[in-house]
């Protein structure tokens, strides 16, 4: 049953983004649709000794009229620097910091951006299939035509790329109409987010809602276990 994901791009996501993405046959970023500025797109939290820190991009250019594909980047600020410092700062006596230190200075002090939909997308799919093992393709919305708006959109996109079964986050509940859906020939999943198991970080308590690079650089390669490795296991035990 093959199932397919339509999601925003955002900035360094955690470990559900990925979940989600690892569940899929097919991931369409979903940049075409319109910018809001107090979400994940633009910023995301590492966890340091000082606790919660967040890591937010400049928009050279950001308002409610641009698509998240259009919004540029402020590269007249040092934003690069001030983020591999804060990474490097809060994770560098991390257990695997030095295996992911040399993608954090290829992106921040290597790379240059202006696009944030192209930071974004790069930074997931890089993660998601170097550093997690995830064999899901990628692509974007506007690859595939499309009409109307919220559901109505997200349906046309579904059938145009040719799945009848579609992964949601919970959030899409206020606006989904599953029996519309059905009535099309797609069936509707809802991701449950819950029960992801604790890892060490740099001190308790525990803070599950931070970026990916806190669970990669804590757990290295085990990483996968702590996103969906441990659903596998419970199911081995309960057999």
């Amino acid at each position: 049953m093959k199932k397919l994901a339509i999601i925003q791009s955002n900035y360094l996501p955690w470990r559900g983004y990925f979940d989600i993405i690892h569940d899929v046959d097919l991931f369409l970023f979903y940049d075409e649709v319109q910018y809001t500025n107090r979400e994940f797109r633009h910023r995301n939290v590492i966890y340091t000794n000082q606790g919660l820190q967040w890591l937010t991009l400049p928009g050279g250019r950001h308002t409610r009229d641009f698509k998240i594909s259009e919004v540029q980047l402020n590269n007249a600020t040092n934003w690069q620097q001030e983020h591999f410092n804060k990474i490097t700062n809060a994770y560098r006596k991390a257990p695997f910091f030095a295996k992911y230190k040399p993608f954090f200075e290829h992106i921040y002090m290597e790379r240059r951006w202006q696009y944030l939909s192209e930071l974004n997308q790069f930074l997931t799919k890089h993660i998601a299939t170097e550093f997690l093992g995830i064999k899901t393709a990628f692509a974007n919305s506007t690859d595939y035509p499309s009409h109307g708006q919220k559901g109505e959109k997200l349906l046309s996109l579904i059938k145009s790329a040719g799945y009848a079964h579609y992964l949601s986050g919970p959030a899409a509940k206020d606006y989904l109409d599953e029996a519309e859906f059905a009535a099309n020939g797609v069936s509707v999943y809802w991701k449950d987010y819950s029960g992801y198991p604790e890892y060490p970080q740099v001190k308790p308590p525990f803070e599950p809602q931070v970026s990916i690079i806190d669970l990669l650089v804590h757990t290295g390669d085990d990483a996968p276990q702590y996103i969906w490795g441990w659903r596998d296991k419970n199911t081995e035990n309960r057999g």
